[in-house]
């Protein structure tokens, strides 16, 4: 599908996305870290990330205020369908992937340089062995 037929609603939905990846993609439009989750919810980290790693589930206590903290229905949250967050504008990563791109151009060519300049130095040093062997 191309982004002007997506439809806004299934960018988390239960064919793309794990319970996980929905607890984790609210967690950041919301603007939260891990921790910050985990210290609103009172839980230790760790069961926040197995929460988003989908290693666990939170009790039903814990989903409600999860889903009331994050904004989001726990049904979205369940199964992708209700209310989640809104798509995220990709638009603001476009230059980032731009620069991406480009230095991964820079390191393949200084990998190939590199490459280069080991063979050079690859074939000096058999010459070197060459000659010790034929002094022996």
């Amino acid at each position: 599908m191309t982004d002007s037929t997506r439809d806004d609603r299934d960018w988390f939905s239960d064919e793309t996305a794990t319970f996980g990846d929905r607890l984790a993609g609210a967690r950041e439009a919301q603007g939260l870290s891990q921790e910050d989750l985990a210290k609103r919810l009172g839980v230790k980290l760790k069961t926040v990330v197995a929460w988003e790693n989908d290693w666990s589930e939170p009790r039903a206590n814990k989903l409600q205020m999860a889903a009331g903290l994050l904004n989001v229905s726990i049904r979205w949250l369940l199964t992708g369908e209700g209310t989640g967050p809104d798509e995220p504008d990709f638009s603001a990563v476009e230059e980032d992937l731009k620069q991406i791109i480009l230095d991964l151009r820079q390191m393949r060519q200084e990998h190939a340089r590199l490459g280069e300049q080991m063979g050079r130095l690859e074939k000096r040093l058999r010459k070197t062995l060459q000659r010790e062997e034929d002094r022996q």
